[in-house]
């Protein structure tokens, strides 16, 4: 078990990251095609491809996920997943033509002091497709991919994943770009809101802090509308319906609000894929919950890692990471 998304047989993941954009590109890949569903919170979600993962929908599963940073101008991503794929003959066959199914959210990380003046196209194209050739079993947390460009309110965001076993020998695992409107700090820090699901000391060991005050649940807040969104994927190795993963994407969207205070604001876009990519039964329908469980926790300490792992971008007044202000300058 690495605590990534990649825990998950079938599934590969890979990083395009440009620091002189500050902004990047991350692409999860499916070996096969694969069962998946979503939910959307967020008061303002940017996404593509979504509504073929409603359990009514004709579409049989994907054949990868994207997320990005470029807000709107970020869908242009999922384009250069889809030629990846199209060049590995992966896709949906329907009389003779493959279709690679691609699904996507964005983040937006259009203001974060990165150079967004592209020309005529934007380069989110190439990046998802340097995302799509780069995966594999092993990628980096932090400000890499989708993540490269993330904030929370006063601190640098970035890309997080975790996994956990179920009692019944499930693999549920999730990655998340944390570019959230609400805090993943209690109160002003250094300790994390998920902290008491933290396995080992995967985000600093802290735990939680001896009381919570007043002042602590007094939200702080990223500014500016349009700026910020928590997006994300959990997946499970289980065989589950499309109507099945949907509940996990439901479950897992409480790993957001128990990571991050508030979360599915009006400005946030938060978006949670969920993949099964069914390399093992359920042995009763009530595992579903054990899973649903799984996803709530592995996506609360996805998050965490995420900042945890975050460092500064190079771009002048850009935001501190969590190291810095609560390791490095202590």
């Amino acid at each position: 078990m690495r605590n990534l998304l990649t825990d998950v047989p079938g599934i590969a993941v890979g990083h395009a990251t440009d620091l002189a954009l500050a902004s990047g590109a991350t692409a999860i890949i499916f070996d096969d095609m694969t069962t998946a569903s979503g939910v959307f919170l967020g008061g303002a979600p940017g996404t593509r491809d979504t509504r073929l993962l409603e359990p009514e929908a004709t579409v049989p599963g994907v054949n990868a996920f994207v997320l990005s940073g470029g807000s709107a101008f970020g869908l242009d991503a999922a384009g250069g997943v889809q030629a990846w794929l199209r060049e590995q003959g992966r896709g949906w066959g329907l009389r003779g033509a493959i279709i690679p199914v691609v699904s996507q959210a964005i983040l937006f990380d259009l203001l974060n002091g990165g150079d967004k003046d592209w020309g005529r196209f934007s380069p989110y194209r190439d990046l998802g497709y340097q995302a799509a050739a780069a995966a594999g079993a092993d990628f980096a947390l932090g400000s890499v991919g989708a993540g490269t460009g993330a904030t929370v309110p006063g601190l640098k965001g970035g890309i997080g994943s975790a996994s956990a076993i179920t009692a019944s020998g499930h693999i549920v695992a999730a990655l998340v770009a944390v570019n959230a409107v609400g805090s993943p700090l209690v109160g002003d820090g250094p300790h994390f809101w998920a902290a008491p699901y933290e396995v080992g000391d995967e985000f600093g060991g802290l735990g939680m802090p001896g009381t919570i005050t007043a002042n602590d649940l007094t939200p702080r807040l990223k500014g500016g509308p349009a700026t910020a969104t928590t997006i994300g994927v959990v997946a499970t190795d289980a065989v589950l319906t499309k109507a099945q993963t949907k509940r996990l994407a439901i479950m897992a969207n409480d790993g957001l609000a128990r990571a991050l205070l508030p979360a599915h604001a009006p400005n946030d876009g938060d978006v949670v894929f969920a993949a099964a990519t069914g390399r093992r039964g359920l042995g009763d329908p009530s595992e579903l919950t054990l899973l649903g469980h799984a996803a709530t926790l592995v996506m609360a300490r996805a998050i965490a890692r995420g900042v945890f792992a975050a460092a500064r971008l190079p771009q002048m007044g850009a935001l501190q990471s969590w190291k810095e202000r609560f390791q490095e300058g202590s």
